[in-house]
């Protein structure tokens, strides 16, 4: 199989499904797209949630207990230090800023909101990261398949309601994705089943602070929290 081609798929998902989205946004009153982006920041959060307690709660002799609290709280301040330091949201944004100067659209006053919001959201999770991973070792795009179809699906609602900016959460998707899989097999020997799970949950819990961004027109910088998946990470390789 051609490795790479699930990344590829990914990409034109988010592609048409953001097209979609842009056609159904030209129809839309503003009532209507104030109410689905409520919708959409309640459905992230509650993904989030679900991703968090997936990983978090486990069943030992018929007792349901937590795991992983700690490493989660060390790895979201650990990463916050060194996101703050390093203003990865301010570059993010910048970027976002240089897309929207790029594509001449200057009055386009939800670009960068949307590039950034869109593409954390995409971007974060395992799925990514083992997707890429199966990808890039044997060639398995199935589990990138099947995120394309989800991330499809959420550009259609991110596209109806930010605008183009949305779309272009693809460049971050590819390189991303892209890097994992060019270098899956340096990486694979790494990823432990425990640093697998670390990361997916940090990535839900990023994930529930962009939901509530959406949902409550909050201001957390979750891409200066971004370095707490390495930590987590690196916490599940060590910690093993």
């Amino acid at each position: 199989m051609m490795i790479g081609l699930g990344t590829l798929i990914n990409a034109a998902a988010v592609i048409v499904g953001g097209l979609i989205g842009l056609w159904l946004n030209k129809g839309l009153a503003q009532r209507f797209q104030d109410t689905i982006m409520q919708a959409q920041g309640l459905a992230v959060i509650f993904i989030g949630i679900s991703g968090a307690l997936g990983k978090m709660f486990v069943e030992q002799k018929g007792v349901l207990n937590t795991q992983g609290t700690m490493m989660m709280v060390l790895s979201l301040v650990l990463g916050a230090v060194i996101g703050e330091w390093l203003n990865l949201e301010l570059h993010i944004e910048r970027f976002g800023v240089f897309l929207k100067t790029k594509i001449h659209d200057k009055n386009d006053s939800h670009f960068v909101d949307g590039f950034v919001t869109a593409s954390l959201t995409i971007c974060i999770g395992a799925m990514a990261v083992v997707g890429s991973l199966q990808d890039g070792i044997s060639g398995d795009f199935t589990m990138l398949a099947t995120k394309a179809v989800l991330d499809g699906i959420i550009l259609i609602i991110f596209a109806a309601t930010y605008g183009i900016g949305a779309i272009f959460s693809v460049i971050p998707l590819v390189i991303f994705q892209g890097s994992i899989t060019l270098l899956a097999q340096l990486i694979e020997p790494w990823l432990t089943s425990a640093a697998i799970s670390n990361l997916s949950l940090v990535g839900s819990t990023l994930i529930l602070c962009v939901g509530l961004n959406i949902m409550f027109n909050t201001k957390i910088k979750v891409a200066n929290l971004l370095p707490a998946l390495i930590f987590a990470t690196l916490f599940g390789i060590i910690l093993k």
